[in-house]
């Protein structure tokens, strides 16, 4: 038997089965010894005062009271050697002197009677239809230097219808106690035999019934891990069987659902990848034209004026949807990649900041030297639609601090050391509605049902979430006590050990050679965040 767990329920059946073998085997042991005590017992004391009674009335009723002592003595020591082998003590009320006692063994005397026997012996009742004798036969079970007896008396009436001796009795029930032990000894060990017994068959019932759950539950947990092929062996027609029957229903169902999920899903990516893709080319001609449009609009038509910032505006929106669609179809069918490089990150900021000319509005609070190897892009993008927007919905000046710490969290998926960055992004707005908080992230949220259109995505910060996580990273947000929104972003400062074998020269890498993660290096595609909140 192996270990058990002390809330395992194989431990539980044993237990259960050995304290009702335990309680049955106690109970049955308890009421045959009891019974058999009491056969024995009784036996032995009917025997004995039946014995006594015959022979006080036999040899001490014929003592009268002229008798003398030694005579009384001879009747003492001939009632003595009856077969019951008891010892007995004659006491003879004397004409015309003291009491005579006689003993059959100086161990037995007349102290040795308890008071109350005595009483009762030496009391004389009244004859009637109810009582037809004086004087009657008592008896008493006692202990006597931890042995035990049995004491007996009586009175005896002579011929002339007078008392004669007093007898008593003291038998020695030490066989019985002898015999009584024995048994209950036995009766121990059956019960311990049951005891064992009971556990053996629980452990080989539990056996038994817990096999088939423990095979149901290793099949539930591969299932649970995504083996949704996992099924049970079937034998049987029992409660058992038809759950592994069920299980393997259940999984069958499962599987089929699942698989018709993960193909929509699958056809709803590559049909979003498609579009996206499809829309490039003639955005890019589109693209080229409002360029056009915008580089003449001094020239046009005042009342042409509007609808061609219109368009130009429209224009570039479409072209940053796309890019964002296309990004976060990368991180749905997990083919995003780290591409890394040492980094330091104060540059990094700066850089991200000066790009989309948000120096005058943005306060930075970093050291100069603090590096961390890390995929520059996707920091630049994360940077970018945090701090945009922080601009858009609360204001400036923001504030961007640096700093690094320690993180059991982060080191688990992967920090070097457990050593992280910690870059957080406040502004001085109202910040952000309780109710809003948990869906920041969510993709194409809108904090107001008034507002659905907005120059941004709506996809800003959640493309911003996914890039942090594919660092093995994490971004939260939270009002300030003081007012106004905070985002925390969380790195890892060496994310090497996510991407072992992606770090490699980013002039070779295939995502930005096709321009799949076409990120632009102007405020557009940075702040798509803004319609989040």
């Amino acid at each position: 038997m192996g270990a058990l767990r002390l809330t395992s329920l194989r431990l539980r059946l044993v237990v259960v089965f050995a304290l009702v073998a335990l309680i049955a085997a106690a109970a049955a042991s308890g009421i045959a010894y009891w019974i058999n005590r009491d056969a024995v017992l009784t036996r032995a004391q009917d025997a004995a005062l039946n014995d006594f009674r015959d022979s006080l009335g036999d040899t001490a009723g014929s003592v009268s009271r002229r008798t003398s002592c030694d005579e009384l003595q001879e009747a003492a020591d001939a009632m003595a050697n009856s077969a019951e082998r008891y010892e007995v003590v004659l006491i003879s009320r004397r004409t015309g002197g003291p009491p005579c006692r006689a003993a059959s063994h100086e161990n037995f005397t007349l102290d040795d009677v308890p008071r109350t026997l005595r009483t009762a012996v030496n009391r004389k009742r009244e004859v009637d239809a109810a009582n037809p004798a004086e004087y009657h036969l008592y008896w008493q079970r006692i202990t006597l230097d931890g042995e035990p007896y049995l004491v007996s008396g009586a009175t005896v009436i002579d011929e002339g219808g007078r008392p004669a001796p007093t007898g008593y009795m003291l038998k020695s029930l030490a066989a019985e106690r002898d015999d009584l032990n024995s048994l209950a000894w036995s009766l121990g060990i059956a019960t311990a035999l049951a005891l064992i017994g009971s556990a053996l068959l629980a452990q080989a019932a539990a056996t038994t019934v817990l096999r088939p759950v423990q095979r149901l539950g290793d099949a539930a947990r591969r299932l649970g891990e995504g083996k949704l092929n996992t099924r049970l062996q079937v034998s049987g027609t029992d409660e058992l069987a038809e759950l592994s029957r069920t299980f393997n229903r259940t999984a069958a169902a499962l599987e089929k659902r699942v698989a018709e999920l993960s193909a929509r899903e699958e056809s709803s990516r590559r049909f979003v990848a498609d579009m996206s893709h499809e829309l490039r080319t003639p955005l890019t001609a589109i693209t080229a034209v409002t360029e056009v449009l915008e580089e003449e609009a001094d020239s046009l038509d005042p009342m042409i004026a509007p609808a061609v910032g219109l368009v130009v505006s429209e224009t570039r929106r479409l072209n940053d949807l796309v890019e964002n669609l296309m990004e976060v179809t990368r991180f749905d069918a997990g083919t995003a990649r780290l591409v890394l490089d040492d980094v330091d990150v104060a540059d990094q900021v700066t850089a991200c900041v000066d790009a989309r000319a948000w120096l005058d509005a943005v306060e930075l609070d970093a050291d100069r030297g603090v590096m961390a190897r890390l995929d520059p892009r996707r920091l630049d993008v994360i940077l970018a639609n945090l701090i945009g927007n922080a601009l858009k919905h609360g204001g400036s000046p923001v504030r961007v601090s640096v700093r690094t710490g320690k993180s059991g969290a982060v080191a688990a998926r992967g920090a070097a050391g457990g050593d992280e960055l910690i870059i957080r992004v406040s502004d001085n707005g109202p910040g952000i509605p309780e109710d809003v908080l948990p869906h920041v992230f969510d993709r194409f949220y809108k904090a107001s049902a008034s507002r659905p259109r907005s120059e941004g995505s709506g996809l800003g910060l959640s493309i911003a979430l996914e890039n942090a996580h594919i660092h093995g990273g994490r971004i939260t947000a939270e009002n300030a006590p003081g007012g106004g929104a905070v985002f925390t972003l969380r790195l890892p400062r060496d994310a090497s050990r996510l991407a072992p074998d992606r770090d490699r020269d980013p002039d070779r890498d295939p995502d930005r050679d096709s321009g799949q993660d076409g990120v632009r290096d102007d405020a557009g595609t940075g702040t798509g965040g803004e319609g989040d909140r």
